[in-house]
């Protein structure tokens, strides 16, 4: 049961991830954003590459398939985003940029139903209405 329920998942998520942006602004006051991204990261891989070992799941076979690329790019992205995110953190407050950076809920919600062909409901449309509207008043 807990290994398929998405939504035990995605609590952890959110419980693990809220304390990404106030332990990165502490260490960003000593530590250049770049090398703070790369040691976090190098933990992130580690545990990885943890799982893996631990659940015998073939890599390779999954690097040569068609969706692949679509991880590779999506990869380009998340670096993109994490430098840039810990690059905020470490010059703004992270009062302001954690909402600023929320935005890609949004974004992720838009592209879902625009590229995705996801169902938009009016109660969907009108949670991202609310969820931008909640994002503008954290970060003003």
């Amino acid at each position: 049961m807990i290994r398929t329920n998405y939504v035990f998942w995605a609590l952890v998520a959110c419980l693990s991830y809220s304390f990404v942006p106030p332990l990165v602004r502490v260490a960003t006051r000593e530590i250049p954003s770049t090398v703070a991204a790369l040691i976090s990261n190098v933990i992130l891989v580690s545990l990885i590459l943890l799982v893996l070992a631990l659940t015998d799941e073939d890599v390779v076979h999954h690097l040569r398939t068609d969706s692949a690329i679509y991880l590779y790019v999506a990869g380009l992205f998340l670096g993109v985003g994490i430098l840039a995110y810990y690059r905020a953190l470490e010059f703004g407050p992270v009062s302001i940029v954690v909402p600023l950076f929320a935005m890609f809920i949004v974004g992720g919600s838009v592209i879902g139903v625009l590229v995705l062909d996801e169902s938009m409901t009016v109660r969907n449309g009108f949670g991202i209405v609310l969820a931008v509207a909640a994002i503008y008043l954290l970060s003003t």
